[in-house]
């Protein structure tokens, strides 16, 4: 159990049968009347997110989540083979268990999965991966790195906007978490 007072971003709860992740939180005492918090939490298997008030002190049960580091070793039909870190064994998901992330996921890159008792809640992908771009139009005399912006597909398939010097065939840092193009690899 968890008191409402000990709420802060990333604190995840079991509301409803749920798991629920805390996203914003306010303390507030006014004058007259007791003490609450407002919070702003988001449902960790469906992506909703819900305004909730709670009572200050008010216990909640935390949700016990479980993390462990796999490594993607292949894809066999539509599911994904991973690899346990720890123990070598072999699990397998597919692509609605990852999400969307699954756009970034290459062999042998190394995630965390988030399991809720039996059930996957999350894959983990490090916040910037490097792929190579695949497929892009061409860069043309006089693009400059304060232009404009043009998608590029990169090998997993993804695709994302990058600068227009960026020719088919380099490689570039993408970062997960906002889908953006961070730089050329090996430069800042």
């Amino acid at each position: 159990m968890i008191s409402s007072n000990d709420f802060r971003p990333g604190v995840s709860i079991e509301l409803d049968g749920n798991v629920w992740r805390v996203i914003e939180f306010l303390h507030v005492k006014p004058g007259k009347g007791s003490a609450f918090v407002r919070t702003k939490l988001k449902n960790v298997q469906s992506g909703s997110v819900i305004d909730r008030t709670f009572r200050a002190g008010e216990t909640v049960p935390q949700a016990t989540l479980e993390k462990s580091a796999m490594q993607h070793t292949y894809k066999e039909g539509d599911d994904y083979v991973f690899m346990d870190m720890e123990s070598y064994e072999e699990g397998r998901l597919n692509a609605k268990q990852i999400g969307d992330r699954v756009k970034y996921l290459k062999e042998g890159m190394a995630v965390n999965v988030i399991r809720w008792g039996e059930q996957v809640l999350e894959v983990e992908l490090p916040n910037s991966v490097t792929l190579e771009v695949t497929q892009t139009d061409p860069g043309l005399k006089g693009d400059t790195a304060t232009g404009g912006t043009k998608p590029a597909i990169v090998e997993t398939g993804a695709q994302v906007m990058v600068p227009l010097f960026i020719v088919t065939g380099e490689r570039i840092k993408i970062d997960t978490r906002t889908d953006s193009y961070m730089g050329r690899e090996g430069r800042e």
